[in-house]
């Protein structure tokens, strides 16, 4: 049974535990982890997992030395042993000026955010395999389709919980859903395959599996006999699911420990125009059943939504409070933290404001380009911006999508990129990073 007050009850006496012990201060993190899946293929049961697990984490100060432990042994003598094990570790690790807990004058008090994270489904595995049957039916039964990779249903509630020896103490559930399908068409080496799924939190919202089914081979279908494109500058536009790759590359060159360490191709542009006019990017850590949406963030602070990007221009960094006092700024309530270890800075709901122009109006004046629906390696690089990327999609012309094409690499540099972006007015939140659908130009394709 998931309870938020036990596992509230049991870092809070972890930390307690590591006071008594000799820590000048600590914090402790509870995670309780329960889902099922469910795989079909061919119309057969796959496989069907079943996993229930739990860990708690130590972190434990001794003046400015600290260590950091886990185990998912809960029991009274595992939790004596992790306490010393953490005393002595600490007592034994190098000086870091700038590791602590968060400002307590900052910690999360009063009531927090319901952002709806939980809605107390529990479907069996019955109604999952059903779920996967139906979307694998209905995308084999699409003309062209030849063979299927499976498809999938699964269902899981994650229960976490916080405490620091500065009285924190709190506690949350988020439910989670999700369905896919993946199909392959064609024949020989003329085969193609290509994917559909969605996530939510609340099982009412999630997807209509015939409708995943039906995306996942259309998408297939669609990219058969692809051909060659010309090499050259060109336009890029990003489809959604593979656009919102590029707020990846935003949120983790602006996180406060890549900026402390100087390997951020952003170094030194907060409050400068990094994107092209007119588009903002918002964190939004309230949004109702957001897949990551949270009231405090891994150390206790509260979250609040933001403009990282405000009409082009960075606006923040993300700092979680030792990257904050490393630059001698205030932490911004972005620390994400797992089982063990210290906390890191990520984001939460992360996406791209829509334009007012349709896909059709964005790419109506391209007379060569590429609608990219595939991105294939990972040719980034954080410190300078270089990106190339193998990709495949659709090209463009005369305004249209035409013909399927495969086998390009699409090149720039991110600070060009985020520069010459445009954005659709396609928005969807189906994704943790979500974005329209974003033209680029001037970017280099290497085609035949």
């Amino acid at each position: 049974m998931f309870s938020v007050a036990d596992a509230e009850s049991r870092v809070a006496d972890l930390v307690a535990a590591a006071r008594r012990a000799g820590a000048d201060a600590a914090d402790a993190v509870y995670f309780r982890n329960q889902s099922t899946e469910v795989q079909v293929r061919l119309g057969a049961l796959e496989d069907v997992g079943r996993s229930d697990g739990e860990e708690i984490g130590l972190r434990l100060f001794v003046g400015k030395r600290s260590a950091s432990v886990s185990s998912s042994d809960l029991s009274s003598d595992a939790l004596i042993a992790l306490v010393d094990r953490a005393a002595a570790m600490a007592r034994e690790a190098p000086e870091d000026e700038y590791a602590g807990l968060a400002p307590a004058d900052r910690l999360l008090t009063g009531s927090a955010i319901d952002v709806d994270g939980d809605d107390g489904a529990d479907p069996s595995p019955a109604a999952l395999k059903e779920r996967a049957l139906a979307a694998e039916e209905v995308a084999r039964a699409v003309e062209g389709i030849t063979n299927s990779e499976g498809a999938g249903a699964s269902a899981g509630r994650t229960l976490m919980a916080l405490a620091t020896s500065t009285g924190f103490a709190r506690g949350s559930i988020t439910s989670g859903y999700g369905c896919s399908a993946s199909v392959i068409g064609g024949t020989g080496a003329g085969m193609q395959r290509d994917y559909a799924y969605h996530s939510t939190r609340h099982l009412v919202d999630l997807e209509d599996p015939e409708a995943i089914g039906r995306r996942a081979a259309e998408l297939t279908v669609a990219r058969l006999n692809p051909g060659k494109l010309a090499s050259g500058p060109m336009p890029v536009v990003f489809d959604p699911r593979v656009g919102s790759s590029l707020l990846g590359h935003l949120a983790g060159a602006i996180t406060g420990a890549a900026i402390a360490r100087r390997t951020s191709f952003l170094l030194g542009k907060l409050g400068e125009q990094v994107f092209a006019k007119g588009l903002t990017i918002r964190d939004d850590p309230h949004r109702p059943r957001g897949l990551r949406s949270r009231a405090f963030d891994g150390e206790g602070l509260p979250t609040s939504a933001m403009d990282i990007i405000a009409d082009g221009v960075l606006t923040t960094w993300l700092l979680d409070s030792a990257s904050a006092r490393q630059l001698g700024l205030a932490p911004t309530g972005h620390a994400s933290r797992g089982g063990s270890g210290a906390p890191g800075a990520g984001t939460s709901n992360l996406f791209l404001q829509p334009g007012t122009v349709s896909v059709d109006g964005l790419i109506a004046d391209i007379k060569l380009g590429v609608f990219v629906t595939e991105l294939i390696g990972h040719g980034v690089n954080g410190v300078t911006g270089d990106y190339s990327r193998g990709a495949s999609g659709f090209a463009i012309r005369d305004g249209k999508l035409v013909e399927p094409v495969a086998e390009i690499t699409i090149a720039g540099n991110l600070k060009d990129m985020f520069l010459n972006m445009a954005a659709a007015d396609d928005l969807e939140f189906r994704r943790a990073m979500d974005v329209p659908t974003v033209r680029i130009d001037g970017m280099t394709v290497a085609g035949a």
